[in-house]
């Protein structure tokens, strides 16, 4: 079975190949669509370059299904959404701040840090206090 990223908010499909489609919004509120590589730690992207980025800034992620924001509960700087894999479902944060590369797959049986900057939330660490903020 594939990998298949999805909504939190709507259950809605966000890869497409071997990307996951995201609407975003820059500090100038433009908006436009971004593509991340669907493998954890590749820090690939493709976006229309007329739309902004900064490095150091941070970019709001949208589900381009739902429209809702995907920020996670606990860190603004943070976008969360989930993985299916092997039967299996798992909590997914990466960074919002462009140009840091840290995310984390977390389920009940812990959390698997990715990326150089990583060790920038330590939240993980503390897994009664990410727990609460899983929606299962």
């Amino acid at each position: 079975m594939e990998k298949q990223y999805i909504c939190p908010k709507c259950d809605g499909l966000l890869r497409v190949g071997e990307n996951i489609i995201f609407m975003a919004k820059n500090k100038w509120k433009k908006k436009g669509l971004i593509m991340l590589h669907y493998e954890i730690g590749n820090y690939t992207s493709h976006k229309n370059p007329d739309f902004n980025i900064e490095m150091g800034e941070r970019v709001e992620f949208y589900c381009p299904l739902c429209n809702k924001s995907l920020t996670a509960d606990f860190d603004r700087n943070l976008t969360h959404i989930l993985l299916q894999e092997e039967g299996k479902l798992y909590d997914i944060y990466f960074s919002k701040i462009a140009g840091e590369k840290s995310t984390y797959v977390v389920n009940e049986e812990g959390v698997t840090p990715a990326g150089e900057d990583a060790d920038r939330y330590t939240y993980f660490t503390m897994k009664d206090e990410y727990k609460k903020y899983l929606g299962r």
